[in-house]
């Protein structure tokens, strides 16, 4: 579809809404907004077996903001060699790693700051855990010994995070 024709069909939707007196539902109001504009674009996509999307917009305590979203087809996903992904949940797969990346959203940079919190171990152990975060992509330096969450990771973590609880 041309980018005509979809801009048209937008116009042609928002007015058929505005008509209607209607406006897309908030978080917690029990629609299902997200879903049903990814079942839309899977129909148009042509994509049979579906997809997955998932999307953040979120404010840390140090007051960085981040935006962002990602989808992917099913077919792919399950088509994926998933041992690959090992290394990553294994880097998370530490008490002490998960302490320490929300110390580093919270604002806490540097190995020195790191250690000024509870049950982190050691200087030594901190640097250990922090090559495992960085490996994994996780975590990346920002020079002069500064660490921080790559920003097209923040809502991933996030998102692992949330999956994670029960």
């Amino acid at each position: 579809m041309d980018l005509e024709q979809r801009v048209a069909d937008l116009e042609r939707r928002l007015a058929a809404l505005e008509a209607a007196g209607r406006t897309a539902p908030g978080i917690g109001e029990g629609d299902f907004w997200a879903l049903e504009g990814l079942k839309e674009q899977l129909a148009e996509l042509g994509a049979a077996d579906g997809g997955v999307l998932f999307t953040g917009a979120v404010r840390l305590p140090t007051g960085e903001r981040y935006e962002w979203q990602h989808g992917t087809l099913v077919e792919g996903l399950l088509g994926e060699d998933w041992p690959s992904a090992a290394e990553s949940f294994a880097a998370l797969g530490h008490p002490v790693r998960l302490r320490l990346l929300r110390e580093i959203l919270g604002g806490r940079r540097t190995a020195a700051e790191l250690a000024e919190s509870e049950e982190v171990g050691t200087t030594g152990q901190i640097y250990h855990h922090l090559r495992q975060l960085t490996g994994a992509g996780w975590l990346h330096t920002t020079g002069r010994g500064r660490y921080e969450v790559p920003p097209g990771r923040v809502v991933p973590l996030l998102v692992v995070l949330s999956a994670a609880r029960p």
